[in-house]
């Protein structure tokens, strides 16, 4: 009976083992392909850019953001505007005030917005999708019924478009940019659940799991230590993608004037909601917003799918 449980222990190891040096290997990989992609290379400078910009441009802002210092120059009933010049590199706004300034402030509070919504989605998400998944892996009939109402939740507000969802959260709770980062990351919950759930039901009938099974190891703790650990690589990839959803997202509740009741305090989508008065007379007040979010959110999404495709085995060559 001893030399039995010794094999059985010894196999438990080397199963492990294996499992562990596989996940090592993928890993190993996807880091070597994520070198070599263009788009992966790409994303990441984009990022790396938008980054620095937000912790420094306080401290490399040429002019106060918030001070309307040339506003005796600027007579917006009339339309006239002053454009890009040597004192102002993007011209000012409809108060006097320095775009490039404001961009390069701005940044810093998308860039807020979208981490801490992108943060509230992946910690809840993922909580409800180990809970969920964990009950229909190891909970037996009591887990199946636990992790049905959990999925049927989620997907009512799947079903719901993200946009208006969050619209709605952020009419009830009131106009703040708390208010903005609890409603879109309320969005992303859903999907971060559905996804670690999914991807740890995929895991559930391993060889690793049912080899603890067999030795008797606690439910928990194959939960915790086995299938968890080797569930997160497409939680990882699409908490990427969603800092772009986030950054989008959040710029067009600002844009609907749910985001800062402060309007002086630079951000992408309000300066962009702020220039739609000015749009024939001025379009670039609303150009220069625009394309900083839609770079912004290329690059995470450049990063993203690059990432999606690292780690996705059917693709290793």
């Amino acid at each position: 009976m001893t030399k039995k449980a010794d094999k059985i222990d010894r196999l438990a190891e080397l199963m492990q083992t294996s499992e562990a040096t596989t996940g090592a290997s993928l890993w190993r990989e996807a880091m070597r392909r994520l070198r070599s992609s263009k788009m992966a290379i790409i994303g990441a400078a984009v990022i790396a850019v938008f980054v620095v910009l937000a912790i420094i441009g306080p401290w490399i802002a040429p002019h106060s953001p918030t001070a309307q210092t040339w506003r005796g120059e600027v007579f917006p009933n009339q339309g006239k505007f002053v454009g890009m010049r040597g004192e102002n590199w993007f011209g000012l706004d409809h108060l006097g005030r320095d775009l490039f300034s404001r961009m390069l402030v701005g940044a810093r509070q998308t860039l807020l917005v979208g981490v801490v919504s992108m943060l509230i989605g992946l910690v809840v998400g993922a909580l409800v999708g180990i809970l969920s998944g964990a009950a229909a892996t190891l909970g037996g009939r009591v887990g199946q019924r636990v992790d049905t109402v959990i999925m049927r939740i989620t997907d009512i507000m799947l079903s719901l478009p993200g946009l208006l969802l969050a619209v709605s959260i952020a009419a009830v709770l009131g106009q703040s940019l708390t208010t903005v980062m609890i409603a879109v990351g309320v969005v992303q919950i859903p999907v971060f659940a559905r996804m670690l759930r999914g991807s740890m039901l995929a895991q559930g009938g391993a060889d690793y799991v049912l080899a603890a099974k067999a030795l008797g190891v606690r439910k928990r703790r194959i939960v915790l230590t086995q299938i968890l650990p080797n569930s997160l690589s497409p939680v990882i990839v699409q908490a990427t993608l969603s800092l772009a959803t986030a950054i989008i997202e959040a710029a067009a509740l600002s844009y609907l004037g749910l985001g800062n009741p402060d309007p002086a305090v630079p951000e992408w989508g309000v300066m962009l909601s702020q220039a739609q008065r000015f749009f024939d007379n001025e379009p670039m007040m609303a150009a220069y917003p625009a394309i900083g979010i839609i770079i912004t959110a290329l690059g995470f999404t450049l990063l993203g799918e690059a990432m999606r495709e690292a780690l996705d085995p059917k693709l290793r060559g």
